[in-house]
C-alpha cells in the first residue's frame, strides 16, 4: 500500500429535512453570498427552504452559475465579495455550483491573476487565504460536496481545467436525498455514470496490496449497478435515492483513492469533449472510458479481470473476462441512457483527436495515467476509437 495522508474536515449532514439545520451551521454576524445556478432551485422548492432558514442573516444573492461553470461568470462573484465585504459563501446546487464556489473562494484573496489557479494548477493550501463556504447539494454526481477539487471552464480559451487544494473543503455540506425527486431523468442518468467512472479512475489501474480500498471501490460499483437504473425511474423511492446519493459522495471524497494508484486520463480527455462540443460531462466519460481500457488493455488487463470477476461475476480465462468486463461497462452505460460514440453526440467530430493531442502537448501532458504511459499518440488512438 502506498503512503498516504487522509484529511477530510467536511461536516457532512445527510438525510431528510436537514436544510432546517442551516442556521446553526452558518457563522453568526457574517454577510453571506447565496450562490446558485440557473433557477431549478426555484422550481423544486429548495430556494424557499433555504430562504426560510436564512431568515435573520445578511444575504446577497448571486445566480447564473452554469452547468460547466465559467471562469468569466465566477469572476463577477469575486468582484461582489470584494465590494460588499462578504465573509461566507453558501453554494446551493450540484457539483458545478459547488466547484464554482470553490474557485471563487480561492480567487478572492489570490495574490496574482486568478486564472493562474487553473492554467498553472496552483494548489490552494492556506485556509487564511480563502473565503469559507458551505454547500447544499441538489444534484448528486461529482462528490464535490465532500472533496477539495473542482473543474472550471475558461470561455476565452475553450479550456476545461481542474484545480484544488486542502483549503478548499466545504465547511459543511447538507445532503438531502429527497432533492432528486424533481430532477430530469437525464441528470440522474449522468449522476450514476459520473460516480461510476470516478470509481473506475481510482480502481482500474494495476494490482496492488491495498485490499480494503479495492473492496470499497467494488462495493460502490455494485451499489450503483444495483440502484442506478431503478433510481432514474423511481427517484422518490428513499432507499434508492439515499444509496445513490451516498454512493456519489463516497466515489470521490478521497477515501478509496488513498494508498492506491489512480488514472484520471478518461476525465482529462473527456473534459476536452465538453469544452469543444458542450457534451454533458458524464456522457464524455461514457464515450472515452471503455475505449481507453481497450487501448491500454495490456497494462490494465489484470485489474480488468479482477473487476470482471468481482463486480460482474464473469467466468472464463482472465483475458476473456477482462475483455468482457469492458463490454459489460459499455452495456451498463448504454442502459443508463448514454450514447457511447462521439459520432452519436455530435456530427462535427472530424479533427477532434488532432486538436486534443495538440492541446495536451502544448500543456506538457505527455505522460498520463497510473503508469504515465498514456502518451499523446495513445490519446489519439483512444479518441479515434471513440468516433
Amino acid at each position: 500500500m502506498l503512503n498516504f495522508e487522509l484529511y477530510n474536515p467536511v461536516n457532512y449532514v445527510f438525510g431528510k429535512g436537514q436544510i432546517a439545520k442551516l442556521p446553526e451551521l452558518l457563522p453568526a454576524n457574517t454577510k453571506i453570498l447565496l450562490a446558485y445556478g440557473g433557477g431549478s432551485i426555484f422550481k423544486n422548492g429548495i430556494y424557499d427552504q433555504v430562504k426560510t432558514a436564512l431568515a435573520g442573516f445578511d444575504v446577497v444573492e448571486f445566480g447564473g452559475i452554469e452547468p460547466n461553470p465559467r471562469y468569466e461568470t465566477l469572476m463577477k462573484a469575486v468582484a461582489i465579495i470584494k465590494e460588499q465585504n462578504i465573509g461566507f459563501i453558501l453554494a446551493v446546487g450540484g457539483g458545478s455550483v459547488i466547484d464554482g464556489i470553490k474557485f471563487v473562494s480561492a480567487a478572492v484573496k489570490f495574490n496574482g491573476d486568478p486564472i493562474d489557479i487553473l492554467q498553472k494548477r496552483i494548489l490552494t493550501k492556506d485556509t487564511n487565504a480563502v473565503i469559507p463556504f458551505g454547500g447544499i447539494l441538489t444534484l448528486p454526481a461529482t462528490g464535490s460536496e465532500m472533496n477539495s477539487g473542482g473543474v472550471i471552464t475558461i470561455n476565452a480559451t475553450q479550456e476545461k481545467l481542474s484545480f484544488g487544494g486542502s483549503a478548499l473543503f466545504p465547511k459543511f455540506s447538507i445532503v438531502d436525498p429527497t432533492v432528486i425527486h424533481s430532477l430530469p431523468k437525464r441528470q440522474l442518468q449522468n449522476g450514476v455514470v459520473d460516480a461510476f467512472t470516478h470509481v473506475l479512475e481510482q480502481y482500474l489501474t494495476y494490482s496492488h496490496d491495498a485490499l480494503l480500498q479495492d473492496r470499497l471501490a467494488e462495493s460502490i460499483l455494485q451499489t450503483l449497478i444495483e440502484v442506478g437504473p431503478d433510481v432514474v425511474e423511481n427517484p422518490t423511492d428513499y432507499k434508492l435515492a439515499s444509496n445513490f446519493v451516498w454512493s456519489c459522495t463516497m466515489a470521490l471524497n478521497g477515501l478509496i483513492q488513498k494508498g492506491v494508484p489512480s488514472d484520471w486520463a478518461t476525465h482529462m480527455i473527456g473534459h476536452e469533449l465538453t469544452a469543444l462540443y458542450e457534451i454533458d460531462h458524464a456522457r464524455t466519460l461514457a464515450i472515452i472510458g471503455p475505449n481507453l481500457y481497450r487501448v491500454m488493455f495490456d497494462s490494465k488487463k489484470e485489474k480488468l479481470a479482477q473487476y470482471g470477476k468481482r463486480v460482474w461475476n464473469l467466468q472464463g480465462t482472465d483475458e476473456d473476462i477482462a475483455k468482457k468486463a469492458i463490454d459489460k461497462t459499455t452495456e451498463f452505460f448504454q442502459k443508463m441512457g448514454m450514447l457511447t460514440r462521439l459520432s452519436e453526440n455530435t456530427s462535427n467530430y472530424d479533427g477532434t483527436a488532432d486538436f486534443i493531442v495538440k492541446r495536451f502537448e502544448e500543456r506538457g501532458w505527455t505522460a498520463m495515467g497510473e503508469k504515465q504511459n498514456i502518451t499523446p499518440e495513445k490519446v489519439r488512438e483512444i479518441v479515434e476509437l471513440s468516433y
